[in-house]
């Protein structure tokens, strides 16, 4: 059975849903205070925004789109003890309209100097050790080699980077597709071969960066969040899909799902994310995409959130084609045995 150091999962990654009023707009019940918040609107075709504490609640990126950071003072205006609060811009709080919002906690901070080829650069830093997440902001130096520490104290299993400055798209690295191949999560390319990540594994320690502006261009400023595997709290794997109803594929998470990101690695779909609160019982079959500014529509029996991972009920190039390879990113609702032994149950 699959035990945890996080017996109680919200206290580091939660879903919060709520309503556009327009005007100020304290979103509460988080459990925490986000260091990382993704918000999408379900009713509007509204850009995914992304803001972390790293940065600052005025600096804004859309995973959606390769664009630069911009500056908002009406997005999210602030990160408070138990959620954030939202100001009048129509992205994140348009009157009546409904909206998404996962949150990550990070909270330690520090800066320093990266390591490696060429020259040292400042970098800043929120990680939590304990739930293996953190946010990294750094400066490139233009040099293949050049490694930026992400505090994890694991190996990262998935790294989401983009150059703030520049209209580059999003990379992200994934440990099932090794260190030689990049995804976009802004459009919706297959895996590709790329020197983005120097053919090098990260290391508990840092991750290695080659060049060029989408990772590492000198004197450019880039936003790196990093994943690692916590076991019964977080997983980054892989799967084939069979192209069948009958003999779909059965993922092990070792928890009870409450978030999972999609993306076909083999092929051109979109990238998919699912949470526990749009859909509170199975099957679980209201989508986003990150890649795109799609209002939330409805598919058809996609999977069910177990117990113990998620198994696909569906077939298609988005989830489940035959013989194609896929990606996914899930953190948990609850263990599957928590640090009281007792297991959980499927809703």
């Amino acid at each position: 059975m699959a035990y945890t150091t996080i017996s109680k999962p919200t206290d580091y990654f939660n879903t919060k849903l709520y309503t556009g009023n327009g005007s100020t707009n304290a979103q509460t019940g988080v459990g925490f205070q986000p260091d990382f918040t993704w918000i999408k609107s379900r009713s509007n075709t509204y850009s995914n925004t992304l803001t972390d504490a790293v940065r600052g609640v005025t600096k804004h990126n859309a995973s959606n789109s390769s664009n630069a950071e911009y500056t908002s003072t009406t997005e999210i205006t602030s990160f408070n003890s138990d959620g954030f609060t939202v100001g009048t811009d129509a992205g994140v709080n348009n009157s009546s309209s409904t909206f998404a919002s996962w949150n990550w906690k990070a909270g330690t901070t520090g800066s320093g100097t990266s390591s490696g080829s060429g020259t040292g650069k400042a970098y800043s830093y929120s990680v939590s050790t304990t739930s293996g997440f953190s946010i990294v902001k750094y400066t490139g130096n233009g040099t293949a080699g050049h490694t930026i520490p992400h505090h994890l104290g694991a190996v990262p299993k998935m790294i989401i980077a983009k150059n703030l400055g520049r209209g580059e798209h999003w990379r992200v690295y994934h440990a099932s597709l090794g260190n030689a191949h990049k995804l976009s999560l802004n459009n919706t390319t297959a895996s590709a071969s790329a020197s983005e990540w120097n053919s090098t594994t990260p290391t508990s320690s840092v991750f290695s960066i080659g060049t060029g502006e989408q990772i590492n261009y000198n004197d450019d400023n880039y936003i790196a969040y990093c994943f690692a595997e916590v076991k019964g709290f977080s997983k980054f794997g892989s799967y084939t899909g069979t192209g069948s109803t009958l003999n779909s594929p059965f993922i092990y998470t070792g928890f009870k799902p409450a978030f999972v990101i999609i993306k076909g690695s083999s092929n051109t779909e979109n990238w998919h994310m699912y949470d526990n609160k749009r859909d509170t019982f199975n099957p679980t079959d209201q989508a986003l995409q990150p890649n795109t500014n799609s209002a939330e529509f409805t598919e058809t029996n996609v999977l069910d959130f177990l117990s113990n991972g998620f198994k696909l009920r569906v077939t298609g190039g988005g989830h489940n084609g035959s013989g194609v390879s896929y990606i996914y990113m899930a953190f948990a609702e609850a263990p599957l045995v928590g640090s009281n032994n007792v297991p959980c149950t499927a809703r």
